[in-house]
């Protein structure tokens, strides 16, 4: 869990730029400012990742993770 409440940007996606070197699926990171879920949430989908988040008052828990892969037309070994 990334927890980068009361960090103002660009901390938060320099937060997650820096989990995100780990090449990991899945990140779970609590924000609590709009600006901060709106950046982080850019950068996560640049960087090919999906984003969902859930909010409770002003805090945001989000579950960034990576989309799964197109599987290419005729390829079933993978379906």
């Amino acid at each position: 869990m990334i927890d980068a409440r009361g960090f103002s940007c660009p901390e938060p996606v320099i937060m997650i730029k820096n989990a995100m070197a780990t090449k990991e699926d899945n990140y779970e990171m609590m924000v609590d400012n709009r600006v901060s879920l709106e950046n982080v949430t850019r950068f996560a989908k640049h960087s090919g990742y999906e984003v969902e988040y859930m909010q409770s008052g002003m805090e945001y828990s989000l579950s960034i993770y990576r989309s799964p892969s197109p599987i290419p037309d005729g390829d079933i070994s993978k379906k």
